[in-house]
């Protein structure tokens, strides 16, 4: 604490004598953030540390601090303690501020503040957690002294509707003085405030809100983000109000601020007297970009429809609760640039300020929301005044394009036009979840929604909440499918996924564990340390700006693929494209070679625009078993590799199953059971129904059994049949012949399954199983083993991963050699050994062609898969101990194969909080078309122990 207080003194003498005279200077009396407090005396009136004074760290929630009590909004109004805290500091105001106008700025406190400067009330109550006050209170200073700031903070408001629109909404609920806490000195006669409209075509409109009577003139220069000059700005209008100044100007050859390219300038503007003398000067940060809500038709940015790829995002960190950072936000806005975002949401409230800088400058668009929560509603006194604190705070950033009035009926309608009487660029303000003037914004519809043939249908359609992310729901799953129609869709303007981050909290009373509110809080697209999901690589493909036609590289791959443009702003000619040609490597082995690696000039396709790239096949690209594709930005920035089996599974396998002629296999039966000895290897399988019952090789039992199980088929088995060789036994097992044609069909034909082992004398198994394709079905196809899952230790495989795949989320994956340690993770549970370690070890993995399953007792085993398009089930995830009962589990929690290990032909789809997984999409759907096949499905393994 004493050496960040030492640190913040340095900074106050810094900015005193650093910044000029007629400029604003800004002095900091708490820390800056989560990383950097400084100490404040507090006094907690209940709860925890409570009933003494002592120490506080500023800025925090006061719970983080091990103060007070700890709330949820769902918690009981009545069973709350809803503390209260005071808080002291003093300060030293320096002679030379005796002529100053001198303010105190709170940027964030919850909820009721007090505030007094030596014994003397600063102003009103303020009131609402989430807006950004100030008290002029030059009047009530000692100059050339210390003076004394108190502060008191109730965690509940006396506003009951503020309780109800921020103290009961859906997220965790703390105390205290918890965004940054500074005075700012300006020259006497200043400019208050100012509000800036830049436009695409360099216009500039500004409103100057000021302090004093002898301004006569403005003075406007355009510089870089570094400071340096761009260009002199001539006034061409200067309109004087009293109290108020607008100027117009227009820049010329500037560049556009849009997410793909955030141009930012900065405004200087000086304030001067009849003299000429410069009064006050201030610098904002700008980006020039005309937004247009086009009535049955579209949003626009700089003239380009756009279509929101976003997320809804709390302003949250698990050490520190509201308490962050620029660096967190920083990290927050890269992350979702990586997943190709281009949108965020405010949910639900404004942000810190430095999250909408980065937003600026990064390059995201942003809808800003004030707080509120179902009904009732704010009541318009105080609505007033929250709508005039958000709008006047967040009016210039260029990333800002939309307001929001609350959230899911919170709006106070009395209010909607408030927003434009603060906000010069007169932004469209929308009603999240409702029909609103142009805007549709329904939460979480369902996929059939998109068909978009309602009354509202001429309303711009883009959910502000969708595919609610609970657990493993949500997010990548069902996005896929919602995307395609909302890309394609005129009048859709994309959407915002539920929700970024998983709002996990550290428990200062609980040890510092992590309390996501059992399933309130578990939503996030990451963990809330930022620990990524399956979902985040599955957003980034489906919201990649480049769109690539799937395809498969088959050996008539004549080097072409059909792609579209998907960026607003950009020619693809301006991005760059690898091809890697790759081999990969023996189990026994790791990584891969990399056959051949070039760069391929994409074609010049203009934003919408659909083409054709080639990729030139080098000599031997046959002998590849895997071609990856990797974009990048003008950034250098990875859009997106994607891969492409160029071997069959067959053919990769090949070489890897090497079999031998030398040795014995010896075969003996009895009534029950068919023995198998190859070397050290010895199998064991029933004569009932032959299904492996035990493997051994030496001493070392191989805990694989009681397969192969051929799911979803009854059939009673009519013969078993033992053919022993010198150098290899089979045997072979015939099932009853069943009906495999349609019911409507006219030829009525009969199919056997048929499973078929052979033991080769170098102890290798082959496994090939015959089962009746029929052409739709619901349920699994394909065979089942059982394994323990104490004795898996981990595995390694070459197929599609490293993340766990369901029906309707398949995007995201690498084709290639990967390694993954057990773990029995339930994403997004907090608790236990593996609470938020990703990737899960458990569930589905595509395109398998082998793997290799490590035993903890030396116990394991390798398989290879001949058959393509098969789904490796491994092991059986664990349910959320907090999920639903009844049918409604099913939403986030899959039925499984009976077994442990199996080899399926198709998967189930994942659903999310609010819906099954047949409403996300087609590929929800949990009846599968494998079309009229008149051979059947072959599952061809081997098994190496």
């Amino acid at each position: 604490m004493r050496i960040v207080y030492l640190l913040v003194v340095c900074f106050f003498m810094t900015s005193s004598f650093g910044v000029a005279q007629n400029q604003t200077q800004k002095i900091y009396l708490s820390g800056t953030d989560k990383d950097h407090v400084v100490a404040w005396d507090f006094f907690c009136s209940d709860g925890r540390k409570s009933g003494e004074w002592t120490k506080i760290g500023v800025p925090s929630c006061w719970e983080q601090q091990g103060f007070g009590t700890y709330n949820y909004g769902s918690d009981k109004i009545e069973d709350r303690v809803n503390e209260y805290g005071l808080y002291k500091h003093s300060f030293f105001a320096d002679k030379n501020w005796k002529n100053k106008d001198i303010k105190i700025v709170f940027e964030g406190v919850m909820t009721d503040a007090e505030v007094k400067v030596n014994g003397k009330l600063a102003g009103e109550v303020h009131q609402g957690a989430f807006y950004e006050f100030n008290y002029t209170i030059t009047d009530l200073l000692q100059y050339g002294s210390n003076n004394l700031l108190e502060v008191k903070v109730n965690k509940a408001s006396a506003n009951e509707s503020i309780n109800h629109a921020e103290r009961d909404a859906d997220f965790w609920i703390f105390g205290g003085i918890y965004r940054p806490v500074y005075l700012t000195i300006s020259p006497k006669n200043n400019i208050d405030r100012y509000a800036i409209d830049a436009k695409a075509n360099g216009s500039i409109v500004a409103d100057l809100f000021l302090d004093t009577k002898k301004a006569d003139d403005v003075a406007l220069t355009l510089l870089d983000v570094k400071g340096n000059k761009v260009q002199d700005l001539k006034v061409k209008d200067l309109k004087k109000e009293k109290s108020k100044f607008r100027v117009e100007t227009k820049a010329s050859a500037i560049k556009t601020w849009n997410p793909e390219t955030p141009n930012l300038y900065q405004l200087k503007i000086d304030l001067l007297d009849k003299k000429g003398t410069i009064l006050h000067s201030v610098t904002e940060k700008i980006g020039f970009r005309t937004v247009e809500v086009l009535e049955g038709d579209g949003i626009y940015v700089n003239g380009k429809r756009i279509k929101f790829k976003g997320v809804n995002r709390h302003a949250f960190h698990p050490e520190s609760g509201r308490t962050t950072s620029k660096k967190i936000s920083t990290e927050h806005v890269q992350l979702m640039k990586d997943m190709n975002m281009n949108a965020v949401r405010m949910s639900h409230y404004p942000p810190d300020k430095h999250f909408l800088e980065v937003c600026d400058s990064l390059g995201l668009f942003v809808i800003d929301e004030i707080c509120t929560w179902h009904n009732p509603v704010l009541d318009t006194k105080v609505a007033r005044k929250i709508v005039k604190e958000t709008v006047v705070r967040d009016v210039n950033h260029p990333s800002v394009i939309l307001w929001a009035n609350g959230n899911e009926q919170g709006w106070n309608s009395e209010v909607d036009a408030d927003f434009a009487q603060w906000d010069i660029q007169k932004r469209e303000v929308i009603h999240p979840w409702s029909i609103y003037k142009k805007t549709n914004t329904i939460h979480y519809s369902h996929y059939h929604s998109l068909i978009n043939d309602a009354y509202s249908q001429e309303k711009i359609l883009f959910p502000t909440e969708f595919l609610h992310g609970l657990y493993d729901g949500g997010h990548g799953a069902g996005l896929e499918d919602y995307w395609n129609i909302m890309w394609n869709l005129p009048l859709s303007a994309g959407g915002f996924l539920w929700d970024f981050a998983d709002e996990g909290i550290e428990r200062t009373d609980k040890n510092n564990q992590i309390d996501l509110q059992g399933s309130k809080a578990a939503d996030g697209i990451v963990g809330p340390y930022m620990e990524k999901e399956a979902s985040y690589f599955a957003i980034k493909e489906i919201w990649s700006p480049i769109f690539i036609e799937k395809r498969y590289v088959t050996p008539d791959f004549n080097g072409m693929f059909r792609i579209e443009n998907r960026y607003h702003y950009t020619n693809l000619k301006d991005c760059k494209l690898t091809a890697s040609w790759l081999k990969f490597k023996e189990p026994k082995e790791a990584g891969h070679q990399i056959l051949h690696k070039s760069k391929v000039q994409l074609p010049a396709l203009q934003p919408g625009a659909k083409g054709e790239l080639y990729i030139p096949k080098p000599q031997g690209w046959q002998q590849a078993d895997a071609l990856h594709l990797t974009a990048t930005d003008v950034n250098g920035h990875e859009i997106f590799t994607w891969s492409y089996p160029v071997a069959s599974p067959k053919k990769s396998n090949l070489e890897k199953v090497e079999y031998s002629n030398n040795g014995l296999v010896k075969t003996t039966s009895t009534d029950r059971i068919i023995a198998v000895t190859a070397g050290e290897y010895r199998y064991r399988f029933s004569k009932e129904n032959g299904l492996l019952k035990e493997v051994k090789k030496g001493e070392t039992l191989i805990p694989l059994t009681d397969g192969p199980i051929i799911l979803n088929q009854k059939d009673k088995v009519q013969d078993i049949q033992i053919t022993s060789l010198d150098n290899k036994t089979e045997i072979l097992v015939i099932f009853e012949e069943k009906k495999w044609m349609p019911a409507w069909s006219t030829i009525k034909e009969k199919r056997s399954d048929v499973i078929k082992w052979t033991v080769h004398a170098n102890g290798l198994l082959d496994l090939r199983v015959e089962f009746k394709g029929f052409r739709n079905l619901k349920g699994y196809r394909g065979i089942t083993f059982s394994f323990p899952e104490k004795e898996v230790a981990g595995m390694q495989w070459l197929g599609d991963g490293p993340y766990r795949v369901w029906r309707n989320r398949t995007k995201g994956t690498r084709f290639q050699v990967w390694e993954n340690d057990y773990n029995n993770t339930v994403t997004g549970q907090a608790g236990g050994e593996y609470e938020f370690v990703y990737p899960e070890f458990k569930g589905f993995f595509s395109n398998l062609y082998w793997s290799k399953v490590k035993g903890n007792h030396n116990n394991g085993f390798t398989v290879y898969c001949r058959t393509p398009h098969t789904y490796l089930r491994m092991l059986t995830p664990e349910e959320p101990k907090d999920n639903k009962k009844g049918a409604a589990k099913r939403k986030v929690h899959p039925a499984f194969p009976t077994g442990d290990i199996s080899f399926v032909m198709n998967i189930p789809g994942m659903g999310t909080k609010f819906q099954f997984a047949e409403s996300t999409g087609p590929h929800g759907n949990s009846e599968h078309y494998f079309g009229n096949d008149d051979e059947p499905i072959v599952m061809d393994l081997t098994f190496e122990f």
